[in-house]
Order: C-alpha cells, then sequence, then structure tokens
C-alpha cells in the first residue's frame, strides 16, 4: 500500500467481490437479467471483478463513462439516464463499436433519434414508478404509444422495454418498507407489460436499486436488475437496512491536522470535496456526514467508532469525538461515507485496492 497523505478512497477486494458474488446469486436464483449500474465505481479493474462472475452486460449514467468501459471491452452497455440529445454525435459513434441502449421519455428525443441513428440501438422507455424525478407515469398509455409508434418505423431502433428507478427505497428503512414500496409498483409494471407484450414478445422490465435488489427475495414480473451502490454501500445504506456493517467495501482515510478538547472535536483534511454533503441522521436526529473508526495502517475497523462528521467545508471536516477517544495531529482516521457513489466519484485520482 502506498503512504496515505491526504484523503483517500481505500476499496477492499475481497468484500467488493463478496457483494458481487452474492448479488449474482439472487439474480440467477430469480432467473434474473444482471446488469449492474458500474457509476458507483467507474472502475476497470472493479468491472473486472465483475466479468470473473460471467458479466457481460453493464450499465452506466453517462456518454462518456459508456466510451470509459466500451474502451475497455464491455460490449453492452445500457445508458440508464434521459438520452441527452446534444451528446447525438458522440452516441451515434459509440453505437458504431458496440450494443448501446438508450433511454427516452418524449416523443421529441423519439424523433431526434429516429432521424440520426444508423446503428442496431436499443430504447427503452423510462417509467416514474413513484419516485418522480423523472420518466413517464405507468398509467399514461397515450404518451407510451405515441413515443414507441415514433421509434416505430426505424429498424435501427429496438424497443427493449420498460425501465424504473425506485429511487423512493433510499428514504425508507427495512424490509417491510422496502416491500410496501414495491408491491404497487410490481403491480403497474406487470401491467404495462401485459398492455404491449402481444407486439413485442421481447420486451423486458428492468429495475434498479440497491435496497430493493438487496432485501427483496422475489420481483414478480421483473426481468432485468441494475442495482450498483451494493458493490461497495455505504453508511446510508446500512442505516436503510440494506447492509451489514461489515459489508461495506470503502473508507475514506483522512489526516487529522487540528485537535479543538474544549468542543472534544478534530479537524480532518476531509471535506465536500472529497466526501460531498450527503448525509443521514443519527437516532437523537443528528446530522452525519461519515462516520469515523480506527484505522491500523493496514485495516479499518467498525467495531471501533472514533465519532461522526458534524461538519463539512470545502477541505475541512469537523469530527465529533466519542467519549474517552483521543486523537493528535498527522494520525489518519478511516470514515465510512455516507454515500460511496459520491465519494468514489470525487476520489478517482486518490483511490487504493486493499
Amino acid at each position: 500500500m502506498k503512504a496515505i497523505n491526504r484523503p483517500t478512497l481505500l476499496i477492499n477486494k475481497n468484500i467488493c467481490q463478496s457483494n458481487i458474488s452474492k448479488m449474482a446469486e439472487k439474480a440467477k436464483r430469480n432467473n434474473l437479467i444482471f446488469r449492474p449500474h458500474f457509476k458507483t465505481h467507474q472502475s476497470s479493474e472493479v468491472g473486472e471483478w465483475f466479468r470473473q462472475e460471467g458479466i457481460d452486460l453493464i450499465t452506466v449514467s453517462s456518454v462518456g463513462m459508456a466510451r470509459f468501459f466500451a474502451g475497455h471491452g464491455w460490449k453492452n452497455i445500457t445508458i440508464a439516464f434521459p438520452c441527452n440529445i446534444l451528446e447525438i454525435d458522440d452516441i451515434i459513434e459509440l453505437g458504431s463499436t458496440i450494443r448501446l441502449n438508450l433511454l427516452i421519455e418524449s416523443v421529441e428525443v423519439a424523433g431526434i433519434l429516429f432521424e440520426n441513428i444508423r446503428n442496431k440501438t436499443g430504447i427503452f422507455l423510462k417509467i416514474d414508478s413513484g419516485y418522480h424525478r423523472t420518466g413517464i407515469e405507468p398509467e399514461n398509455l397515450t404518451l407510451i404509444r405515441a413515443i414507441m409508434d415514433r421509434i416505430s418505423n426505424n429498424s435501427k431502433l429496438q424497443f427493449c422495454g420498460f425501465l424504473t428507478h425506485t429511487g423512493q427505497t433510499y428514504h425508507a428503512q427495512g424490509v417491510e418498507e422496502i416491500k410496501g414500496i414495491f408491491q404497487p409498483v410490481f403491480r403497474s409494471l406487470q401491467k404495462l407489460k401485459s398492455e404491449f407484450k402481444s407486439m413485442y414478445q421481447d420486451l423486458i422490465i428492468s429495475v434498479g436499486d440497491t435496497p430493493g435488489c438487496s432485501l427483496l427475495d422475489e420481483f414478480p414480473g421483473v426481468d432485468e436488475i441494475r442495482p450498483g451502490n451494493f458493490v461497495f454501500y455505504d453508511l446510508m445504506q446500512f442505516h436503510i437496512g440494506s447492509c451489514e456493517m461489515k459489508d461495506i467495501a470503502v473508507a475514506v482515510i483522512c489526516p487529522v491536522v487540528a485537535i479543538h478538547k474544549s468542543r472534544q472535536e478534530a479537524v480532518i483534511y476531509g471535506g465536500a470535496v472529497h466526501l460531498s454533503k450527503e448525509y443521514c441522521r443519527s437516532a437523537d436526529n443528528s446530522i452525519i456526514y461519515g462516520m469515523a473508526v480506527e484505522w491500523d495502517g493496514k485495516h479499518w475497523n467498525t467495531d471501533k467508532t472514533l465519532g461522526y462528521l458534524s461538519s463539512l467545508s470545502q477541505e475541512h471536516g469537523i469530527l465529533k469525538l466519542n467519549e474517552g477517544i483521543s486523537l493528535h495531529p498527522g494520525q489518519l482516521v478511516a470514515i465510512i461515507p455516507v454515500h460511496s457513489c459520491l465519494a468514489a466519484d470525487l476520489l478517482k485520482m486518490d483511490q487504493q485496492i486493499i
């Protein structure tokens, strides 16, 4: 391991591989297509661990990310983000080298793809299953039919099915709440599938969120799952109940730079530009930007908590120390991030695998 002197994301290979294996096995057990989302790790090396499990279909969240993984040998990629028509030239170029699947939700974008796409390209319609971030409401059959009609006369555009992200599970806690969210989602997607199955016999239903994919044992009517965060997990997923602390595969190692004993606080070199400003809340409703645990130079130990990050600015992190904990400048601590996807993205240039 290289010496650490600034905020650095550490990735535990064994934990990652275990998380990948468990999710791949769940997909296999349910006869589901497993198309993991790679936006969490954005790493060619971590991608190879998926390949070792026999996975060859992936999801990304941008054209640039698709290009990166195409450059590392991935040949079948879904961009699970509404198609950005300003990148049409890049999309056309990328689609000439791999099997590319795009996400649309309007007649206007469908028309632009109809006029421009030159290579066989998969099209998913984005369905809003209650998260209300983006997508078409499943009851809006008029719009759904209009989009499908617009793409149907171009042999290069292949309708793949309906795709949704049930992001409201990130505000739930425990398996029963997750089940309660998914029951109406499954019903509405099954109804949508039956409405168009006679016209498109190969259409699939694709869902993707780590809480649901981690906690549910059955996925009625679903054909494909696309979880991403599960490869690392994080403090948010622990609070939701998606994982145990031992399943979290990443920590950000940060130097202690100052101590304020009167406030029982330490200042670390690790701020919003390293960890993001995502937060979760403790049992007493305190805002937590990350949990500090012991680092022995080789491993972090979640059984030995030091405190929590109570405040973040650009480079500073304020660590509220537990009773009896004493740190000193120059010491390294491990921060379990609230949202590992953002921490991994912010620390792309400062990562090590252990």
